[in-house]
């Protein structure tokens, strides 16, 4: 299999850097590791198999190597960050019962907003943001357990361990309360800024406050001398248009994988 080019292998193993050092624990794999946290037990994100050495890997092998390291947990998600390993892997994936996601992989190549040009949406706590982002979980996940809708809520705080700088981003309605927000994740020393998780509260959709955040994220990450910036999204989702749209075009795509 061909190498992947040097632009999404910055991305990728940037991606791969997070998830390592975010995770509470990992364990080597063949072919990559598993990144586990056993304080976020519920959380699929915080407890996965990533493939980030293909060459090392049996992409037939994959949903047995995924058994024996997710096997104490009632789900199994992978990653595999190779293009063409994860396509080679998806027979065998679907067949053991995986639903396979596509996500593509987008690199901001548009202008950077002027900071004057960025409207008001800056750093937010965590705290700020909780309440609406719980919603909006309990939104997507309606037959969720409290206990499991805490934790996708309390998990972002382990992504403070994921890069040198680790930001969280909102903005604000007229009454005050976070309308809209994004982690984002700066490695200055590469180079490389990633965007994760734009959200919008459902009761303030269509008012252009996840422009502002994006906005706020891209303006962010130029300032800090990140000139690779980029973010992935559902390959058949509407949110790809959406980034398309404000500059952003695909450079590669990476493959999930999901079960239980």
């Amino acid at each position: 299999m061909r190498a992947p080019a040097p632009e999404i292998q910055s991305m990728t193993t940037f991606m791969s850097g997070f998830a390592r050092r975010q995770a509470e624990r990992t364990v080597g794999l063949a072919g990559g590791f598993a990144a586990l946290d056993d304080t976020f037990h519920h959380s699929r994100a915080d407890n996965q198999v990533v493939i980030d050495a293909p060459a090392a890997l049996d992409p037939d092998a994959l949903p047995a190597l995924a058994d024996e390291a997710l096997g104490h947990l009632p789900f199994r998600l992978v990653s595999v960050l190779d293009e063409a390993v994860g396509a080679a892997a998806a027979p065998s994936m679907v067949r053991a019962g995986y639903t396979h996601l596509t996500l593509v992989v987008l690199r901001h190549t548009g202008p950077v907003p002027a900071a004057a040009e960025v409207p008001a949406a800056g750093e937010v706590d965590l705290a700020a943001f909780r309440e609406p982002l719980a919603r909006r979980w309990r939104g997507f996940l309606p037959k969720a357990e409290a206990a499991e809708l805490d934790q996708l809520v309390a998990r972002r705080r382990a992504r403070l361990r994921g890069a040198a700088d680790v930001r969280f981003l909102g903005a604000r309605s007229a009454e005050g309360d976070v309308a809209a927000w994004c982690d984002l994740y700066l490695d200055p020393a590469s180079g490389t800024a990633q965007i994760e998780d734009l959200m919008t509260a459902e009761e303030h959709l269509g008012r252009g406050h996840g422009d502002a955040v994006l906005g706020a994220a891209l303006r962010a990450a130029a300032d800090a001398g990140c000139g690779t910036r980029f973010l992935t999204a559902d390959e058949a989702d509407w949110p790809r248009h959406w980034y398309a749209r404000r500059g952003f075009v695909q450079v590669g795509r990476v493959h999930v994988f999901d079960r239980g």
